[in-house]
């Protein structure tokens, strides 16, 4: 059963490729000006605990777009999501939503920490003690919201 693409699904996804892309022309642009040792790493309290080379910062883009490109195809087979309930016909019109919004609000979620992480590394800078708290807020609570939602609607 295809899954109607929603606002949502079209907002996130575009949200998502103007970030990837934006990462990719940020670091074409500014290659030149970021310094030869940038953070590698950082701690839990947004410190940098590893040094690498400016090199690596060409990772998190690829990862970033494998991981976009992955989540994206497998958003289109329900079939293989562990959905937590028990899918049936009568209630997959009203589960899958739910879990298609969950999918993209984590791949959102992710391509945002990995744009994050790399222009912060571009710039040689620590993480503001506040970025992984309010990171994880944002990922446990959307998938909370909607384990909630899920629950209600089986």
């Amino acid at each position: 059963m295809p899954i109607k693409r929603s606002k949502y699904d079209v907002t996130i996804n575009l949200i998502c490729l103007l970030l990837l892309s934006g990462l990719v022309v940020y670091l074409l642009i500014n290659w030149s000006d970021i310094p030869d040792k940038i953070p590698g790493h950082y701690n839990a309290m947004g410190e940098v605990d590893r040094w690498g080379n400016k090199g690596e910062l060409l990772f998190l883009p690829i990862i970033g777009w494998i991981m976009y490109i992955g989540i994206t195809v497998l958003e289109h087979f329900p079939q293989v999501w562990n959905t937590g309930v028990t899918v049936t016909e009568e209630n997959k019109a009203r589960i899958y939503p739910i879990l298609k919004n969950i999918i993209g609000t984590t791949k959102l979620l992710v391509v945002g920490v990995f744009v994050i992480l790399d222009i912060n590394s571009a710039l040689a800078k620590s993480l503001p003690i506040w970025f992984l708290p309010i990171f994880l807020v944002l990922m446990f609570g959307s998938i909370i919201f909607s384990v909630v939602k899920l629950t209600r609607a089986k």
